[in-house]
C-alpha cells in the first residue's frame, strides 16, 4: 500500500495502527512510513481524525489497508479543488479488475432503504427499485458524476471542511456510518461531492470487519446503523427504522434458534438495543457498552 502511494506520488503518508495484532507497525516502520500506534483500537473515525490532524496538507486522502492506489490521484485533486467540492472519491476494482458497483458509491441513506437492507429484502430482490437508487445500480462507472456517497475506503477531502464540520465522529465505533455521517454533514452545509473515474485503486474489502466476531459484527452494524438514523432522521423516520431492526433481529432470532443459541441471545440484546433507541433516540457520544457484545 504504502510502495503504491509512493509509485503515486504521494508526498507523505500517515498509517494510523488501531493495536493491529499483525507486523502492520514493523512494516511501515520497514518503509520509511510515518506511524501513529494506538494502544487499543479507536476505531475508523478517530483514527481517520488523527491521521489527518497529523498532516498539514489542504487536500487529504482517506485510504483503507485493504485498498491499494493503481492511479489517477491528480484528477482527484482536480474534482476536489473545484468550487464548492467537499470530497471525491475514485473507482474501486474487486479483484478481477471490475469496478465495485454498488458500493464505491451510494445514494445517502433513507429509512425506506435502511429498512429493506435490515429486512434482507435487497438480498432477496436486489434489482429492487429502492436497492437501484440506494446502490447506484444504473450508474456508469466510466463518467465523472455528482454524487451522495463515494466509499470510505478511497476517499479524498478537503481538511478545511473536515476541520469546519468537526471531522468524523468518533461515536460511531468501530466501523461502519462514519463516513455516511460524514457526508450527510457535508451536503447538509451545502457543500458538493464527486466521484472521478479517472482515478482507481484496488479494493479487497471486508479485512477490518472480518478480524471481528460475528456476534461484534452484528452488534456494532445494527447499534450505528441506528446511531445514524437518531443523528438524521426525523423522529417518525427513526421509529421506521428502529421497528425494521426490531423485527429483523427476532426474524433473524427465530431462524437462529435452530442452529445456536448464541444467536438468539445476540438479536435478542439488539432487539432491546433498538427499542431504546426508538424510545430515547441516541445521547450525543454515546456507545455501545462493551458487554452488549457477551454472548
Amino acid at each position: 500500500c504504502l510502495e503504491a502511494l509512493r509509485r503515486a506520488g504521494v508526498p507523505e503518508a500517515v498509517v494510523v495502527d488501531n493495536a493491529s495484532q499483525d507486523d502492520t507497525c514493523r512494516q511501515v516502520r520497514r518503509h520509511g512510513g510515518r506511524l501513529i500506534a494506538n494502544p487499543w483500537n479507536r476505531g475508523f473515525a478517530a483514527a481517520a481524525n488523527q491521521g489527518i490532524s497529523a498532516l498539514a496538507k489542504p487536500l487529504i486522502l482517506l485510504l483503507n489497508p485493504d485498498a491499494e492506489v493503481v492511479g489517477g490521484l491528480e484528477a482527484l485533486a482536480e474534482a476536489c479543488r473545484q468550487p464548492g467540492v467537499a470530497a471525491a472519491g475514485g473507482k474501486l476494482l474487486d479483484a478481477e479488475g471490475r469496478p465495485q458497483v454498488g458500493f464505491m458509491v451510494r445514494r445517502l441513506p433513507t429509512p425506506c432503504s435502511l429498512a429493506f437492507e435490515m429486512l434482507g429484502i435487497n438480498r432477496i430482490w436486489p434489482r429492487n427499485p429502492v436497492n437501484r437508487r440506494y446502490r447506484e445500480l444504473a450508474m456508469d462507472p466510466e463518467r465523472p458524476a455528482e454524487v451522495e456517497q463515494p466509499a470510505g475506503a478511497f476517499l479524498m477531502l478537503r481538511r478545511e471542511v473536515w476541520r469546519e464540520l468537526g471531522g468524523f465522529e468518533e461515536s460511531f465505533h468501530p466501523l461502519w456510518f462514519e463516513d455516511v455521517d460524514w457526508l450527510k454533514r457535508v451536503r447538509e452545509a451545502g457543500y458538493r461531492v464527486r466521484y472521478e473515474p479517472r482515478a482507481v485503486a484496488r479494493h479487497a474489502g471486508g479485512r477490518s470487519a472480518a478480524r471481528l466476531s460475528w456476534e461484534w459484527r452484528q452488534l456494532y452494524w445494527y447499534d450505528n446503523l441506528l446511531r445514524y438514523a437518531a443523528r438524521h432522521f426525523s423522529p417518525a423516520s427513526r421509529g421506521l427504522v428502529a421497528a425494521a431492526a426490531m423485527l429483523a433481529a427476532m426474524l433473524r432470532a427465530t431462524g437462529g434458534a435452530w442452529s445456536t443459541g448464541g444467536a438468539v441471545r445476540v438479536y435478542g440484546r439488539i432487539v432491546r438495543l433498538a427499542a431504546g433507541r426508538l424510545v430515547r433516540g441516541c445521547k450525543q457520544g454515546e456507545r455501545l457498552a462493551p458487554d452488549a457484545a457477551r454472548c
